[in-house]
C-alpha cells in the first residue's frame, strides 16, 4: 500500500502539480482543499477532503482514515496586493489557520512537514544572488505572514518536534507537460500566463511595469522556475525527512535572471507572433532584479532543475492555455 501524504492546498497551482510528481514517486496524496482558489478538476491522482484547514476534526479524522505519514503545506493566501488591501485576511489564513491545522497535525502524531514558503520573505535584494542566510525583511503581508509562519515552525519543533522543510521558492511558471494541469488563477497576475493568454486572444493587452530599472534592457529581472521542477523539489524535500533528515530552510530557483523583455520576446517566438503589450509605469515595491543564490539545495537534497529553460517554461504554458480555450478551466 503507497504511503500517504496530506496535501492542503492540493487543488491549486503548485499543489496539484506536486500531487502528480508524489503518485509517480510512489505516495498517495490526499488532497485537503477548500475550493476557494483550488479547482476540483486537478485533484487527480488521490481523494479529495472539500474541507478548511482550520477544520480540526476533519484533519484528524484524515489522517486516521488514510494513516497520513506527512504533511506538504501550500494552503495560503498568494497575491501581493490583496495583501496590501486586506491584511488580515492573510494573517487569518497564512498564519492563524496554518497554526491550527499545524497544531491538528502534532496532535495525530504527525512530525513530517514540508512548507511552501516564498521568497517574497525577503524583501528588497541587498545584494544578489540571496541565499538562504540573505536578510529577511518583507515589504508586504503575504512576505510577512510567510515568515512569521517559518518562524512557528522553528518554535513547534523545538516544543513537539515537528520536523520540516521550508522551501523558499522564486517564481513559478510554465505546466505539466503532459498537459494533464495547469496554472488557472482568477485573477491571473503572473507574467507568464498573462503574456500567453494576450498572444492567443483570450486576454488583455500584456502591460509590462517598468522599462527605466537599472537592468540591461530596462525591465525587472526574475527567476523562474518551473513548476514541475518546484513538485519535484517537494518530493525531494519529503523523502529528506521521511528518511530520518534534520530541518531545512532552501531556496528553491535556477541562479539565472530574464527580463521581462527577455521573456517577451521568447513568447513571441514560440507562439510564432508578437504579443499585443503596453509599456506602464513601475509597481510600486517590484525591484529591479531578484535572483535566488540555489546551491543549498543542489547540496541538500540533490534537486536539479529539470524543465526550467525559457522556452519549456513558456511552451508548456502555451500549449496548456491553448488547450484550455472554451475548456472553463483557464484564461
Amino acid at each position: 500500500m503507497a504511503p500517504a501524504v496530506l496535501v492542503s492546498g492540493g487543488a491549486g497551482y503548485i499543489g496539484s502539480h506536486t500531487c502528480k510528481c508524489l503518485a509517480a514517486a510512489g505516495f498517495l496524496p490526499v488532497t485537503l482543499d477548500n475550493l476557494s482558489t483550488g479547482h476540483r478538476w486537478a485533484v487527480k491522482w488521490g481523494p479529495l477532503i472539500e474541507a478548511d484547514i482550520a477544520d480540526r476534526a476533519v484533519v484528524m479524522e484524515t489522517v486516521d482514515r488514510y494513516r497520513i505519514v506527512a504533511a506538504l503545506h501550500f494552503a495560503a493566501h498568494s497575491l501581493v496586493g490583496e495583501s496590501m488591501r486586506d491584511p488580515l485576511k492573510y494573517y487569518d489564513n497564512n498564519v492563524t489557520r496554518a497554526l491550527a491545522f499545524a497544531a491538528a497535525l502534532i496532535d495525530t502524531g504527525i512530525d513530517q512537514f514540508v512548507f511552501s514558503s516564498t521568497a517574497s520573505v525577503y524583501g528588497m535584494p541587498v545584494h544578489l544572488p540571496m541565499a538562504e542566510d540573505h536578510p529577511t525583511r518583507p515589504i508586504n503581508p503575504y512576505g510577512a505572514t510567510k515568515l512569521a509562519f517559518e518562524g512557528a515552525l522553528r518554535d513547534l519543533q523545538g516544543a513537539y518536534g515537528l520536523r520540516h522543510v521550508i522551501l523558499r521558492y522564486f517564481n513559478a511558471a510554465g505546466a505539466d507537460g503532459d498537459g494533464e494541469i495547469g496554472e488557472a488563477h482568477e485573477p491571473e497576475t503572473h507574467l507568464i500566463p498573462n503574456m500567453v493568454l494576450a498572444g492567443l486572444g483570450a486576454g488583455s493587452v500584456l502591460d509590462i511595469f517598468g522599462t527605466d530599472y537599472p537592468t540591461p534592457d530596462g525591465t525587472a529581472i526574475r527567476d523562474y522556475v518551473h513548476v514541475g521542477d518546484l513538485a519535484q523539489a517537494h518530493v525531494a524535500a519529503l523523502r529528506h525527512l521521511l528518511a530520518g533528515g534534520e530541518s531545512l530552510t532552501l531556496n528553491v530557483g535556477t541562479g539565472k535572471g530574464l527580463s521581462v523583455a527577455e521573456i517577451l520576446a521568447k513568447g513571441a517566438e514560440v507562439l510564432g507572433h508578437a504579443v499585443p503589450h503596453r509599456l506602464s509605469a513601475r509597481r510600486v515595491g517590484d525591484p529591479p532584479s531578484l535572483v535566488a543564490d540555489a546551491s543549498a539545495i543542489h547540496r541538500r537534497l540533490g534537486w536539479e532543475p529539470r524543465w526550467s529553460d525559457v522556452d519549456t517554461i513558456i511552451r508548456t504554458a502555451a500549449a496548456w492555455h491553448s488547450s484550455q480555450r472554451g475548456a472553463g478551466k483557464a484564461g
